[in-house]
């Protein structure tokens, strides 16, 4: 049995995290890690100082702000790292890059297997149709904060393994006429959407649209849940969803 840390404990994300890790047969949340608990669970606590459990890995589904902390605690601790906050700043980023020099990081702005088969397709898809139009719409519910999604720009940067010359235009006003190269992305805040990711490719003759659709935030959960195993394994550096699928080929 697999022991991890979770960071983000108390949060909406932390207890599907924990609802999965119930059902899991390899892993086990041994701590808690979040400032924002209100004491009434014994396993979890406000800072890393404050945790002494033996562990195997770390999951982090708290906010990138924390990223410092976050990096320090698993590198001092030389535990596995799996990063599913998105957002992160160049300074924030760079903090991951120099932890991932002393332990396996993984980072994905999203966990749903499905959304990596999408990024797998639409990337054969605009290299098929080289000359046709490509947006990407995002929808999520009406409290997520940034847009557009950090699953979103994963996508653009798919599409710019294959389109080098790809231009990130996100949304339309003022934005003008389309450029050739333009790929648009759209967000939508409304509702309780947990997220859906749609890429357009459109050509004067013909249209695809790839779409994929979260029901449940556990879905995330679940994927995070599935790279612990992955991840504990692994040599240090940066790690990430095509390296997870490819293992899993």
């Amino acid at each position: 049995m697999m022991k991890v840390i979770l960071h983000g404990y108390s949060g909406h994300m932390g207890l599907e995290v924990r609802r999965a890790a119930e059902k899991s047969q390899d892993v086990e949340i041994v701590c808690g890690v979040d400032a924002m608990t209100d004491g009434t669970d014994a396993k979890c606590v406000k800072s890393f100082g404050e945790c002494n459990a033996e562990a195997d890995c770390i999951i982090d589904f708290s906010h990138h702000s924390l990223t410092g902390d976050l990096a320090a605690f698993a590198v001092e601790k030389k535990l596995p790292l799996i990063i599913a906050t998105t957002g992160q700043t160049e300074y924030e980023k760079n903090i991951i890059a120099e932890a991932a020099k002393q332990v396996p990081v993984f980072m994905a702005s999203n966990f749903s297997l499905g959304i990596a088969a999408e990024t797998d397709l639409i990337k054969r898809a605009a290299a098929l149709f080289p000359d046709a139009d490509i947006e990407i719409v995002e929808t999520h519910h009406n409290r997520k904060i940034d847009a557009p999604s950090g699953t979103a720009l994963s996508l653009f940067a798919a599409l710019k393994e294959v389109r080098a010359d790809a231009n990130a235009v996100c949304g339309r006003s003022e934005n003008g006429k389309r450029e050739k190269n333009d790929i648009g992305i759209h967000a939508l805040r409304m509702g309780n959407y947990v997220g859906v990711h749609e890429v357009v490719i459109s050509t004067d003759n013909e249209s695809l649209t790839i779409r994929h659709q979260a029901f449940s935030r556990a879905v995330f959960a679940d994927g995070a849940i599935q790279i612990v195993p992955f991840i504990v394994k692994k040599a240090p550096g940066l790690y990430g969803m095509k390296d997870f699928l490819e293992a899993n080929d």
